[in-house]
């Protein structure tokens, strides 16, 4: 193997960190990966930093010892890298780079006054995972660390600026830290009127001075330090002098590892959290539930995200997997997902009356700031395995519903082509089955949208290093990468789309029996 003509992702996700590298081909021939859960600490969701450097560093040597393995070579360089990692959130760091305070990532919802006051004073819908939330929050909350802030920044872009010394971010991940303007700049008119709402505070700082420089696609974003190289390789094998793209977070990835960059098309990735993302051609009015963001290379984007999908089936398929040990049968989740997964397609269409609340955290999406997991039945129900399983699979993406109603039926979006991927497609047509239930339209699955946010990274990084002049990322991907890619692509029946649709109505409905638990439990 010739590391030189490899490209490297690294994605610091939800639930695990991963590193994919392809060859020139944009083909992945090794992986490495890092299991990890963010913690509830004292109401805020977050990550310890020394986990995120040791399980970066695990991550990456987990990756080296499988290229080794598997070409007898040790991974010494590549051709470029690229840093992801989850969307958004609050890293406050000093002159110093260290930390003024916990990692707050995209799940909490402890933010709604500064969001509300931010969407009003802006004109300009500000959700509550988004950095400039995260920071006007604490200013509000009168936290002594805000008046020592140097750097505003993100986990990709602290990470890459870890390996190269520089502070910067893409595009993507610049547009759900602070708004954008035409120009794929900050705005200037909203630093203003965020300077106005903070002027008798005395910070002496500005936000264009903390805040990261924004890039975009195949831009210069510098080269592996020393340094960068031993944080990412203590063993000191990795050299220096690699160089990077700009960094970005896993919606951007979602877009590229999809194939979902150019207007009209779309994408949905379900995991952890799920979200939506299509690529529009025309301004849209201000939703709450609708988030403006833009592609890798500045191209509008609508995109409505929901703070919780898997995470309840994951629990119920543990508990699921307990039963099978306790009566002495195979316990493997990797065979229980899906083959639990493929008996929910056996379900009713509407799930038979029952319904599940996937709520681990809160949702903005339902006005809720702390989450419940609640499941509920009719006493008339039909209480069969089948039925369980597709009303959690339902209840994945049913808030997702929601804010997808807005953008298609009040904003009429097209959407010409819609991809799935991550966890919830693994499962091969079930996924894709209920999401078009869901949408009404075909959805396609690519044979690599297992590999997610990273293999979306590793794109970029190779975008940046063979892309030809002028070429536009679009292009690049149309043309270079996906022209002969494997996909399916499935549509639902109608009757599982008004299934979908009455599962949803009640849902909706029922939505009292959630804010109850919460208050109560």
């Amino acid at each position: 193997m010739d590391l030189k003509n490899t490209v490297l992702g690294i994605e610091l996700g939800s639930t695990r960190i991963k590193a994919v590298l392809l060859d020139d081909r944009h083909i992945p021939v090794a992986s490495g990966s890092f299991d990890w859960e963010n913690k509830l600490v004292n109401g805020v969701w977050t990550y310890d930093m020394a986990d995120i450097h040791r399980g970066l560093q695990a991550c990456f040597a987990d990756l080296a010892k499988n290229v080794e393995a598997s070409f007898g070579v040790k991974l010494t360089t590549t051709g470029a890298i690229g840093i992801s990692g989850m969307m958004h959130g609050y890293l406050a760091l000093d002159k110093s780079g260290e930390p003024l305070a916990e990692f707050r990532t995209w799940r909490n919802t402890i933010t709604g006054q500064a969001a509300g006051i931010l969407s009003r004073e802006f004109g300009y819908n500000i959700p509550q995972r988004w950095s400039i939330s995260h920071l006007y929050q604490a200013i509000l909350n009168n936290e002594e660390h805000v008046a020592r802030l140097d750097h505003l920044t993100s986990l990709c872009s602290y990470i890459h600026r870890k390996l190269t010394g520089l502070r910067v971010v893409g595009a993507d991940e610049a547009s759900g830290m602070f708004p954008l303007d035409e120009n794929g700049q900050y705005d200037t008119v909203m630093i203003d009127r965020f300077h106005a709402l903070i002027r008798d505070r005395g910070y002496n700082w500005k936000l264009p001075d903390v805040l990261s420089k924004v890039l975009m696609a195949g831009d210069e974003a510098g080269a592996l330090t020393k340094e960068g190289a031993l944080f990412l390789d203590p063993t000191g094998t990795l050299q220096p002098g690699i160089p990077l793209c700009p960094p970005e977070g896993d919606a951007g990835t979602g877009m590229v590892a999809t194939n979902s960059v150019r207007v009209g098309t779309g994408n949905v990735s379900a995991g952890t959290s799920d979200f939506a993302m299509v690529v529009v051609d025309h301004k849209l009015n201000v939703h709450p539930e609708i988030d403006m963001i833009v592609t890798p290379a500045g191209k509008s984007v609508a995109m409505v995200h929901c703070n919780n999908c898997t995470s309840d089936i994951n629990a119920w398929v543990d508990l699921l997997s307990q039963f099978a040990d306790a009566i002495g049968a195979d316990s493997d989740k990797s065979k229980l997902f899906p083959l639990l997964f493929q008996k929910a397609m056996e379900g009713d269409a509407d799930c038979g009356g029952l319904i599940s609340y996937n709520y681990f955290s809160g949702e903005h999406m339902t006005q809720l700031e702390e989450g419940r997991p609640v499941f509920l039945r009719r006493p008339d129900c039909r209480f069969t395995l089948a039925n369980f399983m597709r009303t959690h699979l339902y209840s994945a993406l049913a808030t997702l519903k929601l804010g997808l109603n807005i953008l298609l039926d009040e904003e009429k979006v097209k959407i010409d082509k819609i991809y799935g991927h991550g966890g919830f497609f693994k499962t091969p047509g079930v996924g894709q089955t209920v999401l078009s239930a869901a949408v009404g339209s075909p959805v396609s699955v690519m044979e690599t949208a297992g590999e997610g946010g990273p293999y979306g990274m590793a794109l970029l990084a190779a975008y940046k290093l063979w892309r030809e002049e002028g070429e536009t990322l679009e292009d690049y991907l149309d043309n270079k990468v996906f022209a002969s890619a494997k996909s399916s692509t499935i549509m639902s029946s109608q009757e599982d789309i008004d299934g979908f649709n009455a599962f949803v109505a009640q849902y909706a409905k029922s939505l009292d029996v959630e804010r109850a638990a919460v208050k109560t439990l």
